[in-house]
């Protein structure tokens, strides 16, 4: 049997448009280049201008999966509602094949994608030879800068790599002839003010070269020898090949929580072995053969980042981000006061928090979803899922954030963020063994479930905390005492009627916090209406 597949022509971009149905946003409608500027009547141009940014993002996507990166792993899958799903169960375990009936992505690719677009630290985790420094690489000949200052850009990480090996050295005359810190020049390395930053076996850095690194990622600066570098704005990538923090080094917390999302290098599929065998054959190296049209000079760069900020998320969206992100923190038996009954109460207490939450015996442990987490969400992992559903958005054409566009990010976006309490009852069905070790479909499922009891709920139309929240972010200037009672009253109306509620759940303690906020911001104000007499 022959094999009678093409040649790829790895010049080759996808046409545009590459996504049905695309809407561009306000912000690019309005960035005219001069061609449209100058059209004729009937809008027709002699020369077509470049694609817009969103245009060539997907464009980008579509070269590296077709001609780069093997991997027909679609894995963020999106459903069109208007089109019957299909469904096949393989084996005896029932494996279940279910094929989009929308355009649907391969995350080892996307991701990275997104994360350049967003400026964001992406991990790439997964065994050895499955493509991680390739991807990276990538990333950077796609900020245009050419594949061997990329490739002599990335830092290596190893056992003996000290701070001034990876940021820069004093030089050898200031050391001997300066007088004061100030007086010595230091030698940084390149690396640092390119616009995509790669270090490559992350795992494997000493631990007092990954607390400098942490500076550089949180921060944007480094300092050596009282000199400071500032870094400016970057996406970076960084690889291991253990997602426990594991290697040479144990990864510190702090530099894993600077990472905003994680991806995994799943298993390379053998019917694409001929791909590998041509490759070889021709000597073909991917990332030596980017087409232009898809580079992203610094310009394209920055305003790609800007267009992907100003994407829109609304109220029901948010409303259900918020819900879920509620479930996760509260633990009833932490603390008395209302304000301390967090999981991370018992953390700083030195406390092990499932122990506290199987006294609370009341409780339905496998609907509650804050059981199945020994942790809640921080401001900083918000703030990523928020920026990569903007990007998921502007990616796939829509003109805001809709609620697939955040559901696809938030597993790889809370992988290494959210803990599971692998002893909750919920992982005791054998249907959910499996989400023991998958934490994506384990966090998925979680974010479902809460959008599926947010639904039931039926607070899209009756959500009285909400109101009384928007009532108060017009502001307080100019309110009659008569009016500001009667918000009082409104508040202590809402807390009164939950009373009879059975048990605090997370969402429930939340707003109780937050009406109780709303009633300070009331009574302070009150207070100070009788003082000044107005």
């Amino acid at each position: 049997m022959t094999d009678t597949r093409p040649e790829p022509l790895l010049d080759q971009v996808s046409r545009a448009p590459t996504r049905a149905g695309a809407r561009r946003s306000s912000a690019d409608r309005l960035d005219l280049d001069v061609d449209q500027l100058f059209a004729d009547a009937d809008g027709s141009v002699a020369v077509a201008g470049p694609a817009p940014l969103d245009e060539k993002l997907r464009q980008a996507y579509f070269w590296m999966v077709n001609h780069a990166i093997i991997s027909p792993h679609y894995d963020v899958e999106f459903q069109d509602v208007t089109r019957p799903r299909t469904h096949f169960r393989l084996g005896d375990s029932k494996a279940e094949v279910d094929l989009p009936t929308d355009q649907s992505y391969s995350s080892f690719v996307l991701l990275p994608l997104l994360t350049f677009a967003v400026r964001g630290r992406c991990l790439l985790v997964g065994g050895p030879g499955r493509g991680k420094t390739a991807s990276a690489i990538l990333m950077g000949v796609l900020a245009g800068y050419p594949v061997r200052e990329v490739r002599r850009a990335m830092q290596h990480g190893h056992p003996q790599l000290t701070v001034q090996d990876m940021f820069g050295t004093p030089l050898p005359r200031d050391l001997v002839a300066a007088e004061s810190l100030a007086d010595i020049e230091v030698a940084w390395r390149s690396w640092l003010g390119l616009r995509v930053k790669i270090v490559d076996e992350y795992n494997r850095i000493p631990t007092r070269t990954q607390s400098a690194l942490l500076t550089v990622l949180a921060d944007g600066y480094v300092e050596v020898f009282d000199q400071v570098y500032e870094t400016g704005a970057a996406a970076w990538y960084l690889t291991a090949n253990d997602d426990a923090g594991g290697g040479t080094f144990q990864v510190v917390d702090a530099l894993r929580d600077r990472i905003d999302v994680v991806v995994k290098a799943l298993s390379f599929n053998s019917r694409f072995v001929g791909d590998l065998v041509e490759r070889a054959e021709r000597g073909l190296r991917p990332e030596e053969h980017v087409p232009p049209a898809i580079v992203f000079d610094a310009d394209e760069h920055e305003r790609l980042h800007r267009e992907v900020v100003a994407v829109p998320i609304p109220v029901p969206v948010r409303r259900r981000l918020e819900y879920f992100a509620a479930q996760l923190e509260l633990l009833e038996r932490a603390a008395r006061q209302l304000e301390y009954r967090t999981k991370d109460t018992a953390r700083l207490a030195g406390q092990d928090p499932h122990l506290l939450a199987a006294l609370d015996t009341g409780r339905d442990h496998r609907a509650d979803i804050g059981s199945q987490t020994l942790n809640g969400l921080s401001v900083r992992a918000l703030q990523s899922l928020v920026a990569y559903a903007k990007a998921m958005a502007y990616f796939r054409g829509n003109a805001e954030v809709t609620l697939d566009d955040l559901r696809a990010v938030v597993p790889f976006v809370l992988h290494d963020k959210l803990q599971p309490d692998l002893q909750s009852p919920a992982f005791d069905d054998p249907e959910r063994e499996a989400l023991r070790t998958d934490r994506v479909s384990w966090i998925r499922d979680l974010f479902d479930t809460a959008c599926r009891q947010f639904d039931a709920e039926g607070l899209d139309t009756d959500d009285p905390v909400g109101s009384i929240l928007a009532e108060l972010a017009v502001g307080l200037d100019g309110l009659a005492e008569t009016e500001v009672r009667r918000r009082l009253a409104q508040i202590e109306g809402v807390l009164s009627g939950w009373e009879d509620a059975t048990k605090l759940h997370g969402s429930l303690f939340e707003d109780a916090l937050a009406l109780k906020y709303a009633h300070q911001r009331y009574s302070a104000y009150l207070s100070w209406l009788r003082w000044s007499g107005a």
